[in-house]
């Protein structure tokens, strides 16, 4: 294993612009909303599609008050219906009342997003339980997806992101359908090329479930191979696919370390994404209107995934009027509230910092400004480092923000901090990786000195920013 070649395994310009998103909202909307139900049977009547106060401005304006920067749609899930006026199906809101059947919820989502400044994305499932094709004429069912696909990524715009899961049910004969994404990749690298593609995608992976949980150590840096586990889920399960699970699993709290890739062949660069919902369910039920998450779970989640080189994709479902619930509206605003109060003031500002190895050019104080692409590193081959800060007074403070140039790499692998109290250096913290964020969390304390000790990294660490924060709750 070259370390020097692995730490220079860099994000593309479309995964670096997705990482500094950092939260996202799903959407989740569609008959099933109108049915209670997670997942359609693809029976569904269309003239049970009735949102009559939809209000896509409502949507963008609460995910905005939340610091969301990016909305995607589920455009089309399992049951095929078509929140846009598809060409290729009538199973679709062309044949529903609402607006007499000449409304287009994807247009008017997409239109409000760039109206206030949000990204705008898809989902668009390729299971499809209405189509009389799936699963019976592969061939032929490909090319219709891709027609639908097509649609979607020529007539709204900009998107930012196009959502896959793996989900691949039997079609009416019994038998599975063969995803062709090789073909889906290219036409999205042709239409949108600055989509990311996620999660069966080469360009964003899940974290493996869909609780909120995260790894404490989440490597933006694994093995190839690991691109294929979002696959699994519709491929026939023989004994080669057995072997693959047990080598690598979305379970595995360990993707990336230097044990894990020490004997593998090729190494990508595939950013983790921690996806949950808002509420018990992906739809909107009535009887979750009380079960909307707490501001301390989001909280937690903020942490381990934006917190924890990650990024957050929150997931709100409209109700069946088309509006988000008061609920979960004023989560969302207290959410957007405790990040702009927490992380508003910087404890940091006006420090002097320095550290005992610096490459020229790179000096330490860029660590203290705001500027991803601007940072401090080593000499190169020097894997350690100390580095001192001295706050411009004694102040308090609960919260350390780490951020990497990940425009170079992922470098660090193991760090401590500590501060100066009593005439001596006390342990406050000690990490493993730091990628594009690490939110490092500790019981308050009060000095005016704080060291940050690289004990291990890949062939050269880079720090972008370190900002001081106290928790405002």
């Amino acid at each position: 294993m070259d370390i020097q070649a692995v730490a220079k395994i860099a994000p593309s310009e479309r995964q670096l612009k997705w990482n500094r998103m950092e939260m996202n909202a799903f959407v989740h909307f569609g008959v099933n909303t109108f049915m209670d139900s997670e997942w359609g049977s693809g029976k569904e009547d269309p003239g049970i599609f009735r949102p009559e106060k939809l209000d896509a401005a409502q949507w963008v304006r609460a995910c905005k008050d939340a610091g969301i920067k990016g909305l995607i749609l589920t455009c089309k899930h399992h049951d095929g219906f078509c929140l846009w006026p598809s060409a290729f199906t009538e199973h679709s809101v062309k044949n529903s009342p609402w607006k007499n059947g000449k409304g287009d919820v994807v247009k008017e989502v997409s239109d409000a997003c760039r109206a206030e400044g949000l990204k705008f994305g898809v989902y668009l499932s390729p299971w499809d339980r209405n189509h009389p094709l799936y699963g019976d004429d592969c061939d032929a069912y490909n090319t219709y997806f891709l027609n639908q696909l097509r649609e979607l990524l020529t007539n709204y715009g900009d998107i930012f992101c196009v959502w896959f899961d793996g989900a691949c049910g039997e079609g009416a004969s019994g038998r599975k359908q063969y995803y062709d994404w090789e073909a889906y990749y290219a036409l999205i690298r042709e239409l949108q090329p600055e989509a990311v593609i996620s999660i069966c995608g080469p360009d964003v992976r899940w974290c493996g479930n869909e609780a909120g949980k995260s790894r404490e150590s989440e490597w933006s840096v694994v093995p190839v191979s690991c691109a294929d586990i979002c696959k699994i889920a519709e491929r026939s399960q023989q004994a080669d696919d057995a072997e693959f699970i047990k080598k690598f699993s979305y379970d595995d709290e360990d993707l990336g370390s230097r044990e894990v890739i020490r004997n593998e062949p090729e190494l990508m660069w595939y950013p983790c994404e921690v996806n949950t919902s808002i509420r018990p369910g992906w739809f909107y039920h009535e009887a979750h209107d009380n079960q909307v998450r707490s501001l301390d779970e989001l909280i937690r989640i903020y942490y381990g995934s934006v917190g924890g080189n990650s990024c957050f994709l929150l997931n709100i479902p409209p109700n069946k009027e088309g509006l988000f619930h008061e609920n979960d509206v004023q989560r969302l605003r207290e959410l957007g509230q405790f990040i702009r109060k927490t992380f508003g003031k910087n404890v940091a500002d006006g420090a002097q910092i320095a550290a005992d190895n610096t490459k020229d050019g790179f000096a330490a104080e860029a660590m203290l400004q705001q500027n991803p692409d601007t940072y401090w590193c080593t000499d190169e081959g020097v894997e350690t480092a100390n580095i001192e800060i001295k706050l411009s007074a004694v102040s308090t403070f609960d919260r350390i923000v780490l951020q990497e140039c990940i425009r170079q790499g992922q470098r660090i692998e193991k760090f401590k901090i500590a501060y100066f109290d009593s005439w001596e250096w006390k342990p406050l913290y000690a990490g493993t990786v730091v990628g594009y964020k690490k939110i490092c969390c500790f019981d308050m304390v009060t000095t005016d000195r704080i060291k940050i000790t690289i004990e291990e990294s890949r062939w050269q660490p880079t720090l972008s920013f370190v900002g001081v924060y106290q928790e405002q709750r």
